[in-house]
């Protein structure tokens, strides 16, 4: 009907007319600057552009092509009716598939057909809402129509989305797995420090068991884990091969990552007695088994005598329990400095089970630096400069209280874990560690604005902190090859 034409043309002359307009206010704004001329204002017609490519999209307003998406395995067809140039513009991948084409079809899987009306709507308008489910799919045909900037944008989404519902499965394990498959780096590496930081939160979900033995080996392998001590470790590893049931080689290898030396020898004793992985696969791990009991039973200055103490397995992870550290919440963080103080154990060595080393903990808001510091002035009567507040940055200092000669070959590795609510869950939103020589770390908090209420490091305005001690052993006497 003319009608119906002139409608759907009036709608198409419209956008051009709104094309053409801005054209020419950026033109006459380009030769404005060229000559010299200061602009008075500017014309932003933004939404009204996005607007009318929206309504350009869910009409299908005097489209040139057809787009058949066929999902996978299925007769389900979805029709698009689109724009060359506009699907084009974003993509070259379209660009080439629709060149002297008037009506392509595509094939995609089903979860990538179901959300392809997202895709286009990105296409026309720049923008989209998603769920966690659809984040792996949208990125799929992200990538395989060459859209990059939706890639990074869906990539930074899932980098920030890493927490589940309270109560269920998070995405990280599955997320990290398609990470690894296509070769994003920067979200896997994302993945993986979210799982290391929050291990205890994810060996009790159902995520778990969707853990690959690679993915498992990356863990394993790591000094930052967070979990309550070596031993809730060792019981998630047997939850996990009960139910991957992985061949032997794997099993065992994954068994012998465990720390054995972190493990008090009557927890190591009832494990030998009861577990069902160490009853299938103990002579795999017998050696690591007696390195832990010679350990536990000399004083660490002794073993180190006859042998290497140097080695991973006689480094601790970041354990929770308050052997090796303590919780400390501190309300309204920016008003005032804080301090607390808290004890832990010397060493994971049975010899240094009732030794303990208390430490002092200081906590400032707003600690100014000695290059902003006040000064003197060389100017008689002249006034000093004023500090001000927001040139300070948060600061830690973490101290002993005293060392004695049980230390003897001991140094203390500093760790500040910091919490946050994400999704209704308590979880660890960054680390910190100080260098060894060091009692505070340089970096703690520092582009953090702990005024704000709305701080993503406060939980109910108050910072939750927790302070982790780690001994770390050092031959002073040359080991026996």
């Amino acid at each position: 009907m003319p009608g119906t034409h002139h409608s759907k043309f009036g709608a198409w002359g419209n956008f051009w007319a709104t094309m053409t307009l801005l054209g020419l206010a950026v033109h006459n704004a380009q030769k404005a600057h060229v000559a010299g001329e200061a602009a008075d204002a500017s014309i932003n017609h933004s939404l009204m552009m996005l607007q009318r490519l929206q309504e350009l999209q869910q009409l299908g307003n005097e489209s040139d092509t057809v787009l058949r998406v066929q999902a996978a395995g299925t007769d389900e067809v979805h029709i698009f009716h689109t724009h060359r140039l506009l699907l084009g513009l974003q993509s070259e991948v379209f660009q080439g598939l629709l060149y002297n084409q008037s009506e392509v079809t595509l094939q995609e899987p089903r979860d990538c057909a179901a959300v392809f009306d997202k895709f286009i709507r990105y296409l026309y308008c720049g923008e989209l809402s998603l769920l966690m489910s659809q984040a792996i799919p949208l990125h799929r045909l992200a990538s395989k129509y060459g859209v990059a900037s939706l890639q990074q944008g869906i990539t930074e989404y899932m980098k920030s989305h890493l927490v589940g519902e309270v109560g269920g499965p998070g995405p990280a394990v599955g997320w990290y797995h398609y990470a690894a498959r296509t070769g994003n780096e920067d979200l896997r590496e994302s993945c993986l420090q979210f799982l290391a930081w929050n291990l205890s939160a994810v060996v009790g979900s159902s995520e778990w068991g969707e853990v690959t033995p690679e993915l498992l080996a990356q863990l394993l392998d790591r000094s930052d884990l967070v979990l309550q001590d070596e031993l809730e470790l060792f019981q998630a590893l047997e939850v996990w091969l009960d139910r991957a049931r992985p061949p032997t080689p794997v099993a065992e290898q994954a068994l012998r990552s465990i720390r054995y030396p972190m493990i008090p020898p009557a927890q190591l004793f009832q494990l030998q007695a009861q577990s069902p992985a160490l009853a299938r696969h103990g002579e795999a791990v017998g050696d690591l088994l007696l390195q832990a009991y010679q350990f536990h039973s000399a004083s660490p200055l002794h073993y180190a005598k006859f042998f290497d103490i140097n080695g991973s397995a006689f480094l601790p992870r970041n354990y929770l329990s308050s052997a090796w550290g303590a919780l400390w919440v501190i309300s309204n963080p920016a008003r005032d400095d804080r301090s607390t103080s808290f004890q832990t154990q010397l060493g994971p060595s049975g010899h240094d089970a009732g030794r303990r080393v208390t430490w002092n903990v200081l906590f400032s808001p707003r600690w100014l630096p000695i290059s902003l510091r006040p000064v003197y002035a060389d100017t008689a009567g002249a006034a000093l400069p004023a500090a001000r507040p927001e040139d300070g940055r948060p600061r830690l200092v973490v101290t002993p209280a005293s060392i004695s000669g049980d230390a003897a070959g001991v140094s203390f590795q500093k760790t500040v874990l910091v919490g946050a609510r994400q999704q209704g869950r308590l979880l660890i939103r960054h680390a910190y560690s100080f260098h060894q020589s060091s009692d505070e770390s340089g970096d703690f908090l520092a582009h953090t604005d702990l005024q704000r209420r709305n701080s993503e490091y406060l939980v109910e305005n108050a910072l939750h902190l927790h302070l982790i001690i780690k001994p770390i052993y050092h031959s002073l006497i040359r080991t026996h090859k």
